[in-house]
């Protein structure tokens, strides 16, 4: 038992401190956690405004070989392009290629011809896939690109 006066009050101040203490950590952690989220739901809000839920293929009305397609497109080239957009990512967004008369990119005309070609050979910032794709693989990519 402590009786002894200067005792008694340095465990009272330091009671005091400790509780200060642990009030301030508390204060700093709330505000931390309330910036992260205000900072979460503010990134959100930017980037929720392009963020679609992916459609099944039966959404799209896709047939076999354009569901494999779409597939090889997810695997293949999806980070580069956007399928249901012309906003560009790394290349060009490719929603309705084959409803232009002209590429975006190259002007070349967009056909069946041209864009294999693309997809085989590839382009400057884009690589070939040739000796990657089979010859079955490429047209269900091309049936694909055909239904956007």
């Amino acid at each position: 038992m402590l009786t002894d006066p200067g005792t008694t009050r340095r465990v009272r101040g330091l009671r005091q401190q400790s509780e200060k203490s642990v009030a301030i950590s508390r204060a700093q952690c709330l505000r931390g956690v309330f910036a992260a989220l205000v900072a979460w739901f503010s990134l959100a809000s930017i980037l929720g405004c392009d963020v679609q839920r992916r459609k099944s293929d039966a959404e799209l009305g896709l047939t076999a070989q354009q569901a494999a397609g779409r597939r090889i497109y997810e695997d293949r080239c999806a980070r580069c392009h956007e399928p249901y957009s012309t906003k560009d990512k790394k290349g060009p967004g490719l929603e309705g290629l084959f409803k232009r008369q002209y590429l975006a990119v190259s002007g070349l005309p967009a056909n069946d011809e041209r864009v294999l070609d693309i997809v085989s050979h590839g382009r400057k910032d884009m690589p070939g896939y040739s000796q990657v794709l089979t010859p079955p693989q490429m047209a269900d990519l091309l049936a694909y690109l055909h239904s956007l």
